[in-house]
């Protein structure tokens, strides 16, 4: 599967992150343990939102939609 993600940041609740992956769950460690430049200054994140799709193209068509 293929998951698109919304995740607010816990310390700027104003930033949210969009973001596609695979392993959804290793994607969630990496940004929370600052491996990821565009999120490590706001960590940590919280998974908010995630649709899985069996398609890649789909999921990345629906990433760039958000």
């Amino acid at each position: 599967m293929f998951y698109v993600y919304l995740l607010p940041s816990q310390s700027a609740p104003a930033q949210v992150y969009t973001g596609f992956m695979e392993n959804l769950r290793q994607r969630l460690t990496e940004h929370n343990s600052g491996k990821s430049p565009h999120t490590k200054q706001y960590t940590p994140w919280n998974l908010e939102t995630y649709l899985a799709f069996s398609d890649r193209l789909q999921a990345l068509a629906f990433e760039r939609h958000l």
